[in-house]
C-alpha cells in the first residue's frame, strides 16, 4: 500500500551528480540489494512484465541512482559554482548530420522503470551492451544526444565503475574513430564502435556508441558508467544516430514519443539513497500518470535541443517579462537538475520574494531567500495558455545557514548557439513530460493522483534485468568524418546543460542529505 509523502526537512545536501553528462565527486556506494517485492510493486508486476518484450507488453529496465553525503556550505558554494559553470560549457553550436536510413519492424512500446538516487539527485537506467549482453547503468538525457559507457582500459576516472570489456562481444566492431566529448564538470575521451544495444525490449544491432578509457575525475561514480542522449542526431559528437531516433523512425514504436514521470524525494525526511523514480515510457504515453490532455508546443526550430518558446513566467501569482523569439528558447533537459535563465530575468524572478539578495562567491548567479517563504513559480511555453506550476518543495533546494534557502532558479550565461533557458528537473518532477518526434515538439500534461502518490512513497525500488527483444530496428549507415571534425564536433556536444545549472542529472538534493543535478 502507497503511503502519503513523507515529512518535509530544510536540511539538504547537493550533489553534482552528471551535468547533462557529467557526475560531480561524492561519495559512491553500492547499490542495495533489491527489496523484497510489495504488494504494490507486485501489482505493477501484472502490468509491466520486466525482462519481456512482446508487442503489446510494456517490458522494464529500472534505473538506478546513488545519493549524496551532507554538504556544507561552503561546498554548497563549490557545488553551484560548478553548477553554473558547468551549464555555460555544456550547450553550444551544433553540427549537422547526415541523415540515417531504418529499417522498419514491428511496433511495440517499452518502459523503464526508474530509480531516484540521491533525493532527486538523479536518474537513470539500464542499457545492455553486446553479444552476450551486458548491462550498464547510464543516465537518459534529453539534453544531449551521445551514448557512451567506460572501458575495460579506463584507469582515470573510472574507480569502481562498471566497464564494457570490447574483447567479451562477438558482435562488436571497432570503427576507428576518435571519440571526445567536454561536459561542464569534465571531458571523455575514447573511441568508437558498434554493437547490439537494447533497452526496454528494443534492440539496434549496429548502433554506434563510444567506449571511454580516460575520463575526467568526479565525472562518473559509482554504479554510473556512462550516459545515453536523447536529444536529436544534428548534435551527436559521435554524428551517430541515438538510439532513441533510431526507434522512433524506423515505425518500431506504436507512436513515435518518448514520456517521462519523475518522483520527488527531496521533501521527505527519511529519503534513502535509492527510491522509486518514475517511468520512462518509450512508443506511447501511460495514460494512468497524467489527467487532462497532452499540452503539447511544436519546436520552433529543426531539431537540435528539445526546445520550446517560453512564453509566460509568473512568481506568486505575479507577471515577469520574458522576451520573444530566440531569446525566449528553453532547453527541456532531463539531465539537468535546476533551471538556468537570462541574468536579468532570474533577477526579476526573485525580486518578486522579499528578503532575496544576490549570492557571492561560489554563489555567484544564484540567490538566497527566507526560508519561511513559500515561492510559487508557473511557466507556460508557446501559444499555449496553460502554465505549469512548480512545487515550493522544488524550488527550495537548501537551508544554507539559519533562516536563508537557495533558490532552484540561477543566472546562465548564454553564448553561441545555446539556449538562453535550461529547464530541468525541478520543473519536471512537476508534469508529465512528453518529446514527440512527428511532428516535432515537447507536451506537458498534469500528473495524476497515482503518479503524485508514487512522490515519498515507501515502496520497493526495482532491480534491473535485461529485456528480451521486442522489436530490432537498424541503423543503415556509419559515421564517416575526418579525425579533426570528429574532435570539432565533439567539443561542441556537451555544452552547457541545464543541468541544475548544468546537466540534470547534475544536482544532487537530499533532504538531511540528498539534492541533484547533471
Amino acid at each position: 500500500m502507497v503511503t502519503s509523502p513523507r515529512k518535509k526537512t530544510i536540511v539538504y545536501t547537493a550533489l553534482v551528480v552528471l551535468e547533462a553528462a557529467s557526475l560531480t565527486t561524492a561519495t559512491p556506494y553500492p547499490a542495495p540489494a533489491p527489496a523484497p517485492p510489495s504488494p504494490q510493486n507486485a501489482k505493477r508486476s501484472s502490468t509491466h512484465d520486466h525482462g519481456r518484450g512482446v508487442d503489446g507488453v510494456t517490458t522494464t529496465i529500472p534505473l538506478l541512482r546513488r545519493s549524496p553525503k551532507p554538504k556544507t556550505k561552503d561546498e554548497w558554494g563549490e557545488w553551484a559554482y560548478q553548477q553554473r559553470q558547468g551549464l555555460d560549457q555544456k550547450y553550444g553550436g551544433s553540427k549537422p548530420a547526415d541523415e540515417e536510413g531504418k529499417e522498419k519492424e514491428k511496433r511495440s512500446t517499452g518502459t523503464n522503470l526508474l530509480v531516484n538516487q540521491g533525493g532527486d539527485s538523479s536518474y537513470y537506467g539500464t542499457v545492455a551492451i553486446g553479444t552476450p549482453a551486458t548491462s550498464f547503468n547510464v543516465i537518459l538525457d534529453t539534453g544531449s544526444s551521445d551514448l557512451w559507457v567506460a572501458d575495460s582500459n579506463c584507469t582515470i576516472g573510472c574507480f569502481q565503475v562498471a566497464k564494457f570489456d570490447t574483447s567479451t562481444s562477438s558482435t562488436y566492431q571497432n570503427l576507428s574513430m576518435p571519440f571526445d566529448i567536454t561536459y561542464g564538470s569534465g571531458q571523455a575521451q575514447g573511441s568508437l564502435g558498434q554493437d547490439v544495444v537494447n533497452m526496454a525490449g528494443f534492440t539496434v544491432p549496429n548502433q554506434v556508441f563510444a567506449t571511454c578509457d580516460a575520463v575526467s575525475r568526479g565525472l562518473l561514480q559509482d554504479p554510473v558508467s556512462g550516459l545515453m542522449g536523447l536529444a536529436f542526431d544534428t548534435i551527436a559528437s559521435s554524428r551517430a544516430t541515438p538510439f532513441w531516433q533510431t526507434l522512433a523512425t524506423s515505425g518500431a514504436w506504436n507512436e513515435s514519443l518518448m514520456a517521462f514521470h519523475l518522483t520527488r524525494f527531496n521533501n521527505a525526511s527519511d529519503v534513502q539513497k535509492l527510491e522509486p523514480g518514475g517511468s520512462f515510457d518509450m512508443g506511447f504515453t501511460n495514460t494512468s500518470l497524467y489527467t487532462g490532455d497532452i499540452d503539447y508546443v511544436a519546436l520552433p526550430s529543426q531539431g537540435t535541443y528539445w526546445i520550446l518558446p517560453l512564453s509566460n513566467l509568473l512568481v506568486n501569482g505575479n507577471s515577469v517579462s520574458v522576451p520573444s523569439g530566440r531569446a525566449s528558447y528553453a532547453a527541456i533537459d532531463t539531465g539537468t537538475t535546476l533551471v538556468g535563465g537570462p541574468s536579468e530575468a532570474v533577477q526579476s524572478i526573485f525580486e518578486q520574494i522579499p528578503g532575496a539578495q544576490a549570492g557571492s562567491g561560489n554563489f555567484e548567479g544564484y540567490y538566497v531567500y527566507p526560508c519561511n517563504t513559500n515561492v510559487t513559480v508557473q511557466m507556460g511555453f508557446g501559444n499555449s495558455s496553460q502554465t505549469w506550476l512548480i512545487s515550493p518543495d522544488d524550488f527550495k533546494l537548501s537551508e544554507l545557514e539559519q533562516g536563508l534557502c537557495l533558490g532552484a532558479f540561477f543566472e546562465l550565461s548564454g553564448g553561441g548557439s545555446a539556449p538562453p533557458w535550461i529547464i530541468g528537473d525541478t520543473f519536471l518532477k512537476n508534469v508529465y513530460s512528453v518529446f514527440r518526434y512527428d511532428p516535432p515538439s515537447v507536451g506537458f500534461a498534469q500528473l495524476s493522483n497515482e503518479a503524485n502518490s508514487l512522490s515519498g512513497a515507501s515502496v520497493a525500488v526495482p532491480s534491473p534485468t535485461i529485456a528480451s527483444t521486442a522489436a530490432t530496428v537498424s541503423a543503415s549507415s556509419t559515421p564517416s568524418f575526418t579525425s579533426d571534425a570528429t574532435s570539432d564536433a565533439c567539443s561542441h556536444k556537451h555544452r552547457s546543460k541545464v543541468w541544475a545549472a548544468v546537466v540534470p542529472m547534475i544536482v544532487g538534493v537530499v533532504l538531511t542529505g540528498l539534492m541533484c543535478t547533471v
